[in-house]
This record gives structure tokens, C-alpha cells and sequence, in this order.
């Protein structure tokens, strides 16, 4: 793909997490220079401009001689380099590399051509540097992982490549890369910015659109499974109240649903009158979920375009202006919303794996197993389901509500936008779990109606399970089958097994 800086899409992100090549587009060249040559011309008057001739942070009313500059950018690298933790996956630290790449290259950062195309190369040679996960609190720039990873750039740290794990110095070598020697400003401009924070928030985004879909389709084949009603899925219902996702979920599901012979079998004779809320409102919940994820994926379309860096660099005016983009507090927001949508995704969905394995809701056999009492069948799946939904909901607390003032008290407000966008990764797996359960449910569940079938979209979703996992007569180890469903989830399948129809999706924002 080729990254055009301040204008990539959400599908263009996805494609850089997802390991697509990148080519930086030539035209933001020109940009970059004038950034560049604006610096020295700020240099040249003598002023004192934070950050390229003064220290950092607490330490900014202390005035670096001309001679040190470069050292001081270095020192600045070196210094900030003290994050901890599990290193990143190697998918969100190549996000966050091509963000702080378009982020540079829209030259309000005052860094040299030179710096941009090391950082585009390495993104196209696979050489991605490991980056402790902890240490940035959201303000001011996610310093200590964006520190470690300008420390690959200029040959200190370590590098995943084609070749394995190497020494960043060694790693560039063999690519035939020359460590960077950071000019004025450079070393402030990598590390300062929200592309730590940002990266996460957007990786879990993807995968909790991915669970999300995977949810849709395991929640309409319950539906069935149970003999419930589609009729809570007519338009007329969703029109009235007006919310786009919840009339966009409710078009899914009844289209997933559409010419089901299961549903057809006890229309005219239910003597139901309305099922579990669990299956009824589904629209109103999982269309509440996509209100939820479009409006992050507004907020993190914008913030991914956006410069984050301080000063900034005005080429019209030749000014170093000091402001605050650093400060990630709506990818905070985005991030916490991210939390409460896989909540409630993995919550509907455990509630229907419990009413499925329970006769007196369902229909069915005790958990789903043809002898009960001989066999404990799904009762187990849907404990380790409600486990994590618990997980979740004690991860979901709003980290945007904290704040611990730093660097002596100047950085007093910080966002906590890191952690609070690093925990959906883990928070979007659980819920792969819980999605999975209930999709082993569902389809054990349809293969009691047998002879009658689903919708042809939906019996394409129960051939693609059992493919992989038999029907439950007996009792048997269930962690393998839990992990075949949850392959299935986590990658898509579920989604690409109904197609052509479409789901509704969060990335295709304006």
C-alpha cells in the first residue's frame, strides 16, 4: 500500500497491522525538507525553542549550547529508553511505526528526509524493533516506547527481522541500513506523540469488529438453536427508534436468518410469546456496540492523520510553536469505549450459552448433551465463558479517569490512554473465548433439530465448524474444540463463511 501522510484510512491501518508492504508516498518529500530547513532557521536567530536548544520536560528552562545539540538528542533517546514489560507484538509496533511515519511526514516536525526514509525502509525490510509495553502513561507523547523504538533507528536495542532477534546495529548492517545521527529536533520529534497509544487503540479495534461480526453470526444460529423469533428483527421496530447500528445489526441478523427452516417450523404454532432478552435484543445491544465502535473509529481515524508532536514547526512563519498534541486523552476515550463494547459483546453472548444449555429456557437437552447426567456435556464451556466475561468486566474500569503527575510536577495531567489501549488486545482474545463457546453451543444445539435446517448462510457456518469439530455424543476432552472455534473466530472465518452478505462494519467512517 501506499501511505499518503494525513489522509490513510482505517482499511489502510488495518492493512499495516495486518503485515502489508508500505511505500510512502514521494509528494510529502517536498514538506519534510521545508520542515527541515525551518529548523536550521530557528537555530540561526538564537532564540531559545524547547527541545532543540533547551533540556526536556522539567528541565526546559536550561539552555543547551550549539555544540551539544546533537549529543542532547541522543541523551534524550538513551534516557527515555526505560520502558518495561512484554515487548509489543511485532503487528502494533509496525502500526506504530507507520503512524509516527505519516505523522513526520507531513513536516510540521522539523526532522530531515534522511530520518523519514530510515524509518519507511525499515518498515519495508521487516526490521521492527522490540519495544517494552509498559511504561508510557499518555502524556507527554508515549515516550518510552517510542524512545526504544528511535533507539533501534539509531543502532542501540534490539531488532526483529527476517533473520530472527539481532542487535539493532547489527540488524540495520546486514540490511544494508546506516544508523541514524540525529539532527536538531529528531530525537524529540520520534518520541514525542501518541502512535504507542494509538497503535493499540487501533488493533483493538480491529479484532473487536472481527469478534463483533463472529458475534452476529454465533447470536443468529442460538436464535435458531433455540427456535426463537426473528420478528424482534423487523425493520419496522429498529425504524421507529432510529439508531443507525441498531438497524444495521438488526438487517444482519434477519438476513443471516432468512429462509431458515428451522425458524419456518414453529412460526404459526410458538406458543411463546417473546423469547429471552438475550436473543430479542440483540439489535438493541449489539447496534449500541457498532453506534459505539463507528464513534471511536471517527476519533482514532482522526488522531492516526493527526501530528502529535511539540513544539511544532511552522514553515509559513518559521516558528516553533509549544502546545499539548501530545496529550492522547481522546484516544483515552476511544480506548475505554473500545473496553465497554467487548464487554458487552462477551456478556450477550455468554448469556445465550447459558440459556442454551439450560432445558427450561432452550428446549434442549441439559447441556446439550444427548444423555445427561452420564455426560456433563457443555456445562464446563460455558463456566470458562462466564470466567471471562468477569475478566472483562474488571478490566473495563475507565483508565481515562486516572491521572499521576510526572517529571516533577510540569506533566500533571497525563490521559493513561497507554494501558487503557493496551488491555483490548487481551480484553478482544477473552471474548474470542466466549464467542467461541457459544458458536460450539449454537451448532450442537442445531444438530438436535435435525432433519430441519438453518438459513443456507447460517448451515455454511455449521459446515465450517464441523469440518473441524464433531458433533458431542459423549463426553470428551473440549479444550481442542474450543480451540478450533476460537481459531475460527479470531480469524475471520466466521464472516468470510456467510458471505456474500455483508455485515455491517465500524472502519467505513467519513
Amino acid at each position: 500500500m501506499t501511505l499518503t501522510p494525513g489522509s490513510a484510512s482505517l482499511r489502510d491501518w488495518l492493512a499495516v497491522y495486518r503485515g502489508a508492504a508500505i511505500a510512502l508516498d514521494p509528494a510529502c518529500r517536498p514538506a519534510v525538507e521545508a520542515g527541515a530547513a525551518a529548523v536550521e532557521a530557528i537555530l540561526a536567530r538564537g532564540e531559545p525553542v524547547y527541545g532543540i536548544n533547551t533540556g526536556f520536560g522539567k528541565l526546559a528552562t536550561v539552555r543547551i549550547d550549539s555544540a551539544d545539540l546533537a549529543t542532547l538528542q541522543r541523551n534524550l533517546v538513551i534516557s527515555h529508553a526505560a520502558g518495561l514489560g512484554e515487548p509489543m507484538p511485532q503487528g502494533v509496533v509496525r502500526l506504530m511505526m507507520g503512524l509516527k511515519l505519516a505523522s513526520l511526514a507531513q513536516g510540521a516536525s522539523g526532522v530531515r528526509w534522511g530520518t523519514v526514509e530510515l524509518l519507511s525502509a525499515m518498515l519495508e525490510r521487516g526490521l521492527i524493533p522490540v519495544v517494552p509495553s509498559q511504561g508510557s502513561v499518555g502524556a507527554s507523547g508515549d515516550l518510552a516506547p517510542l524512545a526504544h523504538m528511535t533507539a533501534a533507528m539509531i543502532g542501540i536495542g534490539m531488532i526483529d527481522g527476517p533473520d530472527g532477534r539481532r542487535p539493532a546495529a547489527e540488524a540495520l548492517a546486514t540490511a544494508g541500513l546506516e544508523p541514524a545521527v540525529l539532527g536538531p529536533k529528531e530525537g524529540l520529534a520520534l518520541l514525542n506523540g501518541t502512535q504507542f497509544s494509538t497503535a493499540y487503540a487501533l488493533a483493538g479495534l480491529f479484532e473487536t469488529e472481527n469478534v463483533f461480526h463472529a458475534a452476529l453470526v454465533a447470536g443468529a444460529l442460538s436464535t435458531d438453536a433455540a427456535l426463537g423469533s426473528d420478528a424482534p428483527f423487523d425493520p419496522r421496530i429498529h425504524t421507529l427508534r432510529r439508531h443507525q447500528g441498531q438497524i444495521d445489526t438488526a438487517g444482519a441478523l434477519r438476513g443471516l436468518m432468512e429462509g431458515s427452516a428451522i425458524r419456518a417450523s414453529h412460526r404459526d404454532s410458538d406458543h411463546r410469546v417473546q423469547d429471552p432478552y438475550c436473543l430479542r435484543c440483540q439489535p438493541q445491544v449489539m447496534g449500541a456496540v457498532l453506534d459505539l465502535l463507528r464513534q471511536t473509529a471517527r476519533t482514532l481515524a482522526t488522531e492516526a492523520n493527526g501530528v502529535s508532536d511539540n513544539p511544532l514547526i511552522l514553515t509559513d512563519t518559521l516558528e516553533a510553536l509549544s502546545g499539548g498534541n501530545f496529550h492522547a486523552e481522546p484516544v483515552a476515550f476511544a480506548a475505554d469505549q473500545i473496553a465497554l463494547a467487548i464487554c458487552e459483546i462477551g456478556s450477550l453472548s455468554e448469556r445465550r450459552t447459558a440459556m442454551l444449555v439450560d432445558p427450561a429456557l432452550s428446549g434442549l437437552p441439559a447441556f446439550l448433551t444427548p444423555r445427561p447426567g452420564l455426560n456433563s456435556g457443555f456445562m464446563i464451556p460455558q463456566v470458562t465463558a462466564a470466567a471471562l466475561v468477569s475478566e472483562n468486566k474488571q478490566r473495563a474500569y475507565p483508565a481515562s479517569v486516572d491521572s499521576i503527575p510526572t517529571s516533577a510536577n510540569q506533566e500533571d495531567h497525563v490521559s493513561m490512554a497507554a494501558h487503557g489501549a493496551r488491555r483490548l488486545l487481551a480484553m478482544a482474545e477473552n471474548a474470542v473465548g466466549v464467542v467461541a463457546v457459544e458458536l460450539l453451543a449454537a451448532a450442537q444445539g442445531c444438530d438436535f433439530l435435525a432433519p430441519l435446517r438453518s438459513s443456507a448462510a447460517l448451515e455454511s457456518v455449521r459446515t465450517l465448524v464441523r469440518a473441524s469439530v464433531p458433533t458431542l455424543e459423549d463426553d470428551r476432552l473440549m479444550h481442542p474444540d474450543m480451540e478450533a472455534a476460537a481459531g475460527m473466530v479470531r480469524s475471520g472465518a466466521l464472516a468470510r463463511a456467510v458471505a456474500p452478505f455483508a455485515l455491517p462494519s465500524a472502519l467505513e467512517v467519513a
